[in-house]
């Protein structure tokens, strides 16, 4: 996709603050470290648009970009980081469930894993999660360039075999290299295309 403008619009911890406009949203997910933040950077060829940081769990509100004024992407807070405080921990869970479980103009959930991991108990919550409240979704791998291209179909067939997901809607990423920045492209606007006609969630 040709980006013309990416904006930060706000940062939030609850629905009264969330942005009011109804531009359709795709958020984004995934443990901490995970690369969420580099990942949205590169599909929209921004460096610094949504923060990175060497410090895995520094995301903890929610963030929302507008994208070419038509869509918005939503940078949600990431998750299963032992060093942030508990008190942080245990807010975390309320507040993204609450967004997922309430936001009418959410579109679908980019999941986000790290290709060199095997998923654990918080990838499991979450597509109970994105189940339950029937939120589609899109599997993405990250950091693919650091490995071979053998041990990148393995860990594919091993981590489509931990989830519920097909090995094919799996896609391998890397923000080095841009390696499945147009397939993810792709696979954004098909869901946006098959929600349009979809009516609001509740």
């Amino acid at each position: 996709m040709l980006i013309k403008s990416a904006d930060f619009i706000k940062s939030a911890v609850k629905p009264s603050q969330y942005p009011s406009s109804g531009t359709p949203e795709i958020a984004f997910i995934g443990r901490s470290n995970v690369g969420k933040s580099s990942l949205i950077n590169t599909l929209v060829n921004r460096k610094r648009l949504a923060r990175t940081s060497s410090t895995p769990g520094r995301t903890q509100l929610i963030n929302f970009f507008l994208i070419n004024e038509v869509v918005s992407f939503v940078d949600l807070p990431g998750y299963g980081y032992a060093r942030v405080p508990e008190s942080v921990r245990k807010k975390w869970g309320p507040m993204i469930e609450t967004y997922l479980a309430g936001r009418s103009n959410l579109k679908g959930v980019v999941t986000i894993l790290d290709i060199r991991r095997t998923p654990g108990p918080g990838e499991f919550v979450l597509a109970d999660w994105l189940t339950h409240y029937h939120i589609p979704s899109i599997a993405v791998l990250t950091k693919a360039d650091k490995l071979s291209r053998s041990k990148q179909q393995a860990q594919k067939r091993h981590i489509a075999g931990c989830l519920p997901v097909s090995e094919e809607n799996l896609i391998l990423f890397s923000a080095k290299t841009r390696m499945g920045s147009e397939k993810l492209w792709q696979a954004i606007q098909n869901l946006l295309e098959r929600q349009a006609g979809e009516p609001p969630r509740r």
